[in-house]
């Protein structure tokens, strides 16, 4: 039997993994990267305190010696149910089950300046852009006139959840290295806004999680304003909802995400924000063999999460493994059971030492120091080899004790070869 899985993030590394040596199932990961990667941590490449090497690792040489997962570098155009098979932009693969691992991709709300203009923060390429971005206007700051170089170092940053608290922490603490490297913007003061259109940050977390959040930005220098949309990004101008205006050549995007519609997948198998439905065995309604799991999944059968589950990596993870045993059970003729997630707890750092985290049962809130360690912990070992552990612990360390880091490079392949 062949399987076929659309997406190499949490969910489909993990359903592959999960059926890595069943001889009933012959499976194919296909993924627009050949890399899997860390969105968690993405934010650190972006700002240059980790390589991209340090949280992605190669689909193939993750594969290497499971005789029965292959990888296919490509991307999917079409979807063909009645005969069993997909459409890459390269060639076909058949099926016997098909799996969407896809995860959901940044949304813009439909404000087109916004999506031209501003810096997402949903993939390893944007994390990459963006540290090169970021350096390239440092650069250009160091020469521009005095009357324009606060636009260069005024950061916007629109989305109160993790990423955003995270990568607002981050240019934070990181003023003092801006102004060691270049000296002619000494005496200059770097502005960061953290933009959110809820009363709290950090929504999903607890009241003390949130107001630690707040309370620690505010001391570390960063203006958060809540309740307050971007609503129009242009002429290095970031407009909002409430008539503010702020001049600024870095706006940061991480307020929000949404799944997408493919080709071949009927409109009545998606819910309104464009997920899968799915039942409780992450089968996709309407559909003979077809299944979805993760952030492309909207799943109502759960009692403790009748509105579906929360777009995040534990049910991405979760789910993976579930569906892994479930077509296990399937070969054996087996009953399938039913996905129910378990909720882990959630966190997020703020800064060096600072950091949140609420565990679910019994309900405990941690923060500062202990949350901080307990948050290198879990990132740590949620990384996929030991090798991005080790490089990402090293990485880690130099910064913790010096404050700083050595990764601050422009690389920007040429778009065309040259000759020598």
């Amino acid at each position: 039997m062949k399987i076929i899985i659309i997406g190499g993030g949490f969910g489909g590394v993990n359903l592959a993994l999960g059926l890595a040596g069943n001889k009933s199932y012959e499976v194919t990961l296909v993924d627009r990267n050949n890399y899997n990667f860390f969105p968690p941590l993405i934010y650190q490449v972006a700002t240059a305190f980790l390589e991209p090497t340090s949280i992605s690792y190669p689909f193939r040489k993750l594969f290497y010696g499971k005789a029965n997962l292959h990888f296919r570098l490509g991307t999917l155009k079409e979807v063909m149910a009645a005969e069993n098979k997909i459409i890459l932009e390269d060639g076909e693969l058949s099926y016997d089950y098909l799996v969407f691992a896809t995860g959901a991709e940044t949304s813009y709300f439909g404000m087109e300046n916004v999506r031209k203009n501003a810096i997402p923060m949903k993939t390893l390429n944007d994390a990459v852009e963006m540290r090169n971005t970021l350096l390239q206007q440092m650069e250009e700051a160091a020469i521009a006139p005095n009357d324009v170089k606060d636009k260069y170092l005024t950061i916007v940053i629109a989305g109160g959840g993790p990423t955003g608290v995270e990568v607002s922490g981050m240019f934070a603490e990181m003023k003092t290295i801006i102004y060691k490297e270049y000296p002619e913007l000494a005496g200059l003061d770097t502005k960061i806004y953290l933009v959110d259109g809820g009363k709290a940050l950090l929504k999903p977390m607890s009241d003390a999680s949130q107001q630690y959040a707040y309370n620690t930005l505010t001391r570390l220098g960063v203006t958060v304003k809540l309740g307050v949309h971007v609503k129009d990004y242009t002429g290095d101008m970031v407009y909002l909802d409430n008539g503010e205006v702020i001049e600024s050549k870095t706006l940061i995007w991480a307020a929000g995400v949404s799944a997408k519609k493919f080709e071949g997948i009927p409109d009545s198998c998606y819910s309104a924000s464009k997920r899968m439905m799915v039942d409780e065995f992450n089968h996709v309604s309407g559909t003979a063999n077809i299944y979805a799991i993760g952030d492309t999944c909207m799943q109502t059968t759960d009692k403790n999460y009748p509105g579906g589950h929360p777009q995040v990596a534990q049910v991405a993870i979760q789910q993976g493994k579930t569906l892994a045993k479930n077509f296990t059970l399937m070969a054996k003729g087996l009953t399938m059971q039913p996905f129910k997630y378990f909720d882990k707890g959630s966190m997020a750092i703020i800064g060096k030492t600072k950091a949140v985290a609420d565990l679910p049962k019994p309900k405990i809130h941690f923060s500062g120091f202990v949350a901080w360690l307990m948050w290198l912990f879990i990132h740590l070992v949620s990384l996929i080899k030991h090798r991005n552990r080790a490089k990402t612990f090293y990485n880690w360390m130099v910064a913790y004790f010096t404050g700083d880091q050595s990764l601050r490079m422009i690389i920007r392949p040429s778009s065309t070869k040259t000759g020598n």
